[in-house]
């Protein structure tokens, strides 16, 4: 469970990168950024479903306080 929510979170810090650089390199001139920033938000809304599935079906359990 934490290796597909640590993939996934590798995941969106990359496509937020590679929208960045998109964003310097072709000067608004494509639509790789909003591609990339689509992806990012596309991963993002899926780890939050797939986190919020796993809570549900009882595979992740939240911590108690001392």
């Amino acid at each position: 469970m934490k290796a597909v929510i640590a993939v996934a979170f590798v995941g969106i810090v990359a496509s937020l990168a590679s929208a960045m650089f998109f964003l310097l390199r072709d000067r608004g001139a494509t639509d790789r950024t909003v591609n990339a920033l689509t992806v990012r938000v596309g991963l993002s809304v899926a780890l939050l479903l797939f986190i919020w599935f796993g809570y549900w079906m009882g595979w992740i359990e939240p911590r108690r306080p001392f």
